[in-house]
């Protein structure tokens, strides 16, 4: 079974579509256009038909979408701006860690630390026992 790629990029308020390898000029492609990204494929499956004259469910598309490069750049940023969010998440986690640690060990108990930190008690109790469960585990492994 062939396979069509039908390469589509935003033009305002409708898709522009081209299937490479179809039409006049192969190497461009035979050109479409679709109201919505979800109409790519049907219209282009469509067409393809057409030119072919071979019947519609004969090949597979595959939609490609070409978004502006402003648009990657945007996307880009997105991505980084997210791996730091996860770091700072992760940096604070240990941080409340470390706060719950330093309180059992001055003697107070989980409900108490709990209220200090403003988290539940069962949370407290999740941060101490990870921090005897980090410290037990590199005690064991020697590090």
């Amino acid at each position: 079974m062939s396979t069509y790629t039908a390469i589509a990029s935003p033009d305002g308020k409708c898709w522009h579509v081209r299937l490479p390898g179809l039409g006049n000029r192969p190497e461009y492609g035979l050109p479409a256009q679709a109201r919505n990204l979800d109409q790519v494929e049907p219209t282009a499956r469509d067409l393809i038909a057409l030119w072919l004259d071979v019947p519609a469910d004969s090949f597979t598309v595959e939609v490609q979408v070409e978004l502006p490069e402003s648009v990657h750049h945007h996307l880009e940023l997105a991505a980084k701006l997210r791996r730091e969010a996860a770091d700072a998440q992760a940096g604070a986690a240990e941080e409340y860690r470390r706060a719950a640690t330093e309180l059992k060990g001055g003697g107070l108990t989980v409900r108490d630390i709990g209220k200090a930190l403003g988290i539940s008690y069962q949370r407290a109790h999740q941060l101490v026992s990870a921090k005897a469960t980090f410290r037990n585990t590199a005690m064991a492994s020697g590090t």
